[in-house]
């Protein structure tokens, strides 16, 4: 009973503090949407206060915010780059990680473990050469950036499926096989829905890596045509380091409203997928 009621204790112990950890977390954002209503002046004097009728300022900051970064233009770049980046990840990873999985050789294990190695290697390192190359290829437009993405996003999105495909039996693709179906139909049919759980958790880390991405669009596009949601606030910046923080921080609140929003209705599948691509071969 003694190690009951401390096993209990210690749990509750561990719900505050992680608790208060989460709380302290939230801080930053919780002062961003608070600031994101307040006149520009009052952010600077009391960045922790809550709005009051002498600082409130309404939607003001939002509208201004809006109609200085063409907020929704940018929003549709972002938003095709994240679903079509998205999509051809999970297709080609999916497909290369069934291949390596089935076919044992040492080819196969090769091509792994340099998809493996590419996670490990700084971006800094590559990033001169790339917007050179991404330049000369003209891949400077939100399509001519899905394969760019595809190359940085394909090590993780491979090592997990490839521990996903190793707990899943092979009779189900033989069976399929047997009755006549190609590849492609095996692959469509059988093992991209044994995949779905493992493909979900892949694509919702995806998804918030290339939304809050910065520095690969700012590398690679062509900024005087097309411009993200994280380069259009940066633009808010003015002349000799001025900003206009009412409408940086309404800004801010937009651009990660529908990645949180997102990852609340998805966060369910991120643990399950991670543990179920983590089986060792």
């Amino acid at each position: 009973m003694k190690n009951r009621s401390f096993k209990k204790q210690k749990n509750n112990a561990l719900t505050l503090l992680f608790t208060a950890v989460c709380a302290l977390y939230m801080v930053p954002l919780a002062v961003m949407v608070l600031n994101s209503f307040k006149k520009k002046v009052f952010i600077s004097r009391q960045p922790f206060a809550i709005p009051n009728p002498d600082s409130f300022a309404g939607w003001a900051n939002y509208q201004k915010g809006v109609e200085l970064t063409r907020f929704f233009e940018a929003m549709g770049y972002s938003l095709v780059i994240t679903v079509l980046s998205v999509t051809v990840i999970l297709l080609c990873t999916s497909m290369c990680a069934w291949y390596i999985s089935r076919i044992r050789s040492g080819a196969t294990r090769v091509v792994y473990s340099l998809f493996v190695f590419s996670m490990v290697v700084p971006f800094q390192m590559v990033m001169f050469t790339l917007s050179k190359l991404a330049n000369a290829l003209g891949l400077i437009t939100p399509l001519g950036i899905v394969p760019v993405y595809l190359g940085f996003g394909a090590g993780l999105a491979v090592f997990m499926f490839c521990g996903y495909m190793k707990a899943c039996p092979i009779a189900i693709e033989e069976s399929a096989m047997i009755d006549g179906c190609r590849p492609l139909r095996v692959f469509f049919g059988v093992v991209l829905p044994i995949l779905r759980p493992n493909a979900i958790s892949i694509g919702i880390l995806e998804v918030m890596w290339i939304w809050n991405d910065y520095l690969l669009p700012y590398l690679v596009l062509d900024l005087k045509r097309f411009k993200t949601i994280p380069i259009a606030i940066q633009y808010l910046k003015g002349g000799y380091g001025s900003v206009d923080m009412g409408a940086m921080m309404a800004m801010l609140t937009l651009a990660i409203l529908p990645i949180v929003v997102f990852y609340l209705g998805s966060q369910r599948y991120i643990v399950s997928g991670i543990m179920a691509g983590a089986v060792k071969g």
